[in-house]
Parts: structure tokens; C-alpha cells; sequence
């Protein structure tokens, strides 16, 4: 029986994405939200947002939510977190009750302070099957084909091993996991971290400031996560630990390079105006603040990367704060 797969979203993600089941040779379509830029995308084969990138001439781009999901038995998500939930309600009376809904979005929604698979279950109110796809999974090298691992989290164990055979391409190893809360927030937070690195990198801080600085945003990630009901080994595997280094280390990631304009003391909203996709990290900080006061867990390095994004704190304030912190004894918990 022959495969078809729909794509939510024409960004980076989706675009790398769809190059992996084309060459599958899975039937792919792919919706956009935006018509111009859907139109645009299928006419060129091209985007602004991923140069260099040339969209494999099987995928079909279309801005009809009905052509794009009638028929197919997965469905990858790869909206923005924050505009997850209107592109759903915009899909939501197309989508298939019995497809595999895979989600690669990663951050947490202002003001309701839900996880991705939580937004989606939210909006068509139970049905298909859902699997949080993470890891560390820089765009721009997947589009080149170089190889990465990911982890597909799901408490449906079947659609977790589907989609391991789905993406089975030589540059993509996934791994099955049933811990979908552990993988969706550190998917998440990891990007807070990642603008706290960059800004060390702007501040030209030192490698001995962004290793610690790695080791303890891994701490309070790993505390949320249990907090929320996660597993600590989850924190310290390919969607924790991992992506959190990637992100953290990588030129091409997008909240690191974020984070370093800051640190070189440009404006927020200079640098999100420039930026032809969206910085996750951002939005999210605000949402982990509201979490982490919710669950009553100390996060400081979260907090203080909220204070320069929204309060007018200094990146080099806010590491003196963080370095004249009471001393204590090193923990996770």
C-alpha cells in the first residue's frame, strides 16, 4: 500500500522534512499558510527561508487544507508553536481520525503554557494518534543531508515505531521513546539556554562561561521536566542533553545567533524584524517563567535570560547576578 504524508507548514523544519519522505518516495503535500508564500514555494521549488535548498519536484505544495491532508496516514506538524493552534483550527475538520500526528514544533504556548502535542490534542479534541519528533536537528545541515539523530516520543508504541520506519533515510537515525513530556520541554527550554549562549558569545565570555553555563540550564531543564512529571534519563539522551548542544554550539542555530547579536548589544526587535524565521526561544521564556512559577521550581538562568529579553536587563548584569548567587552544593534537583 502506498504511503501519504501531509506537511503543516512550508519553514525550514517542513522543508527538510518533506525532502526525507520524497526520498522515501512517499506522496508528500505540503500546506502553507501563507498563500503568497506557498504559491511561491511551489512555483520556484525554492525558499527564502532555507537558501540553497531546492524542494524535490514530487512534493506537493498546495494552500488547500483539504488537498493537503485528504487521504493521508501521517500528518507532520511544522507550525511555529505560538501559531500552532490557529493553523489547526484552521485544519482541524480535514485532518484524518486515523492518521499519526507528528509534531516537530518546539516551545510552549503563551498563556495556556501547553506543550505542542497538547495544543493539537486540544483543538480536535482527542483522535489521531500523536508523536512529539525531536532532537537536534539543525535545518540547514539536514538539508544538506549530513547525519542526525531524533527521537520519536509517543505513548502509542506503534505510532512511535511508524514513524521511525517513515523517516528511515540514510542521514536520519530515530529513536522510539515514551516519555513525550520530557521531550517536548526540553525541546523547548533548550532554546531559552541556547540565547543565553549566544549572548555569552557576543559578550566574547569565555568556553569555561558557556560549559558551565550548559551543566546548570541542563539542571533547571531537567527540574522543570520532573516537575511537570518527566523522567530525569530523558534530559540526558538525544532530545535533552543533544539538542541542547547543538543549539547551544551551532553558528546556523537561530536562538544562539539571537543571542549573540544581543550580547554585541543590538535591539530585540531590531533583530527578530531581520530574521526570516521565527526564534522560538523568545516567546517561550515567558511561558517557562509562568511554568517554572507554577511548579514552584528555580530556574535562574531562565530567569534571567526573561529579564534581558523583556525587563531591560544587561547580558553582562545578568552574569554578575548569576555569579554573585548564595554558594551551594551542586545539584540537580
Amino acid at each position: 500500500m502506498s504511503i501519504r504524508a501531509a506537511i503543516l507548514g512550508d519553514g525550514q523544519m517542513a522543508l527538510v522534512m518533506a525532502d526525507a519522505l520524497a526520498q522515501r518516495g512517499i506522496d508528500v503535500r505540503m500546506w502553507g499558510p501563507i498563500a503568497p508564500d506557498a504559491q511561491e514555494l511551489g512555483r520556484t521549488r525554492r525558499s527564502h527561508r532555507l537558501p540553497g535548498f531546492v524542494l524535490p519536484s514530487p512534493v506537493k505544495v498546495t494552500t488547500d487544507e483539504g488537498e493537503a491532508l485528504q487521504g493521508a496516514q501521517f500528518v507532520i506538524s511544522a507550525i511555529p508553536t505560538q501559531y500552532l493552534r490557529s493553523a489547526w483550527q484552521r485544519v482541524r475538520h480535514h485532518a484524518p481520525a486515523r492518521a499519526c500526528v507528528v509534531s516537530v514544533s518546539k516551545g510552549i504556548e503563551i498563556g495556556t503554557e501547553m506543550r505542542p502535542t497538547q495544543i493539537i490534542a486540544d483543538v480536535l479534541g482527542g483522535g489521531p494518534a500523536l508523536v512529539a519528533l525531536s532532537g537536534p536537528c539543525i535545518a540547514t545541515e539536514l538539508a544538506r543531508r549530513l547525519p542526525a539523530s531524533l527521537v520519536a516520543a509517543s505513548d502509542r508504541a506503534k505510532c512511535a515505531e511508524d514513524v521511525q520506519g517513515l523517516l528511515r533515510v540514510p542521514w536520519l537515525r530515530v529513536y522510539r521513546h515514551d516519555d513525550v513530556v520530557g521531550v517536548e520541554v526540553a525541546g523547548a527550554t533548550k532554546n531559552i539556554i541556547a540565547l543565553a549562549a549566544g549572548m555569552i558569545d557576543g559578550l566574547d565570555a569565555g568556553a569555561n562561561a558557556k560549559s558551565a553555563l550548559l551543566a546548570r540550564g541542563l539542571a533547571e531543564i531537567a527540574r522543570l521536566g520532573l516537575a511537570m512529571g518527566a523522567r530525569l534519563d530523558t534530559f540526558f539522551g538525544v532530545a535533552g542533553v543533544g539538542d541542547l548542544a547543538t543549539s547551544c554550539f551551532s553558528p546556523e542555530g537561530r536562538n544562539r545567533s539571537c543571542g549573540e547579536r544581543l550580547g554585541r548589544g543590538e535591539r530585540l526587535d531590531s533583530i527578530l524584524a531581520s530574521m526570516s524565521s521565527v526564534v522560538e526561544g523568545v516567546p517561550t521564556t515567558k511561558s517557562v517563567v509562568e511554568l517554572a512559577r507554577t511548579h514552584r521550581v528555580d530556574m535562574p538562568i531562565t530567569a534571567a535570560v526573561h529579564a534581558i529579553l523583556f525587563e531591560g536587563l544587561s547580558p553582562r548584569d545578568a552574569i554578575r547576578e548569576l555569579m554573585g548567587r548564595e554558594l551551594k552544593a551542586e545539584s540537580i534537583r
